[in-house]
């Protein structure tokens, strides 16, 4: 069960807001009981990226043994 502020991972590339598969986002509100959610996809010193509207097959929730990997904007 994914919760409002809990780490998710995005399963595909979303090249219209500059974001890639693996990429890991804040979820910000849940929408319909769980079938969609509002991430927050933003960088480690605080700038948002994008803010996406996202159903429930387009991320997962982090798991307990990874780690986050960096990559620079474009």
């Amino acid at each position: 069960m994914i919760n409002e502020l809990d780490l998710v991972v995005l399963l595909n590339d979303m090249p219209d807001k500059g974001l890639r598969k693996g990429d890991v986002g804040t979820v910000v509100m849940i929408h319909d009981m769980s079938r969609g959610y509002e991430v927050e996809f933003s960088t480690f010193g605080g700038l948002t990226i994008a803010v996406a509207t996202l159903a429930t097959n387009a991320i997962r929730a982090v798991g307990r043994r990874e780690i986050a990997h960096v990559r620079e904007l474009a």
